[in-house]
């Protein structure tokens, strides 16, 4: 994944053509239909709208997780190898350790 994918590429007005299938027991069924109902939206709804969800926030860890690995790895590569101190910031460092005693 190259590019964090933008949470608004799922538009609501997009018609809708592609179906998926899923099997349940009856008493998972009931549970999705009681909240569905709690929360004023048809099954559908609810079912697309908590699964796109889920699957947003994983994705989102994903890529949480994949950049913070990348920079973990920059950083430590950075701190192993600083840079050496230049004649200026050698300088700076005296006079602050000068008016610093």
């Amino acid at each position: 994944m190259n590019a964090m994918p933008d949470k608004n590429d799922v538009d609501p007005r997009q018609r809708k053509e592609d179906r998926i299938a899923v099997r349940l027991s009856p008493s998972a069924k009931r549970t999705l239909e009681q909240a569905a109902r709690m929360s004023g939206r048809s099954l559908s709804d609810f079912v697309i709208g908590s699964a796109l969800g889920a699957a947003q926030e994983t994705i989102d860890r994903q890529y949480r997780m994949r950049l913070a690995a990348k920079d973990r790895a920059a950083f430590v590569a950075a701190m192993s190898r600083p840079p050496k101190a230049s004649r200026r910031l050698r300088s700076a460092a005296a006079r602050h350790k000068a008016l610093t005693k």
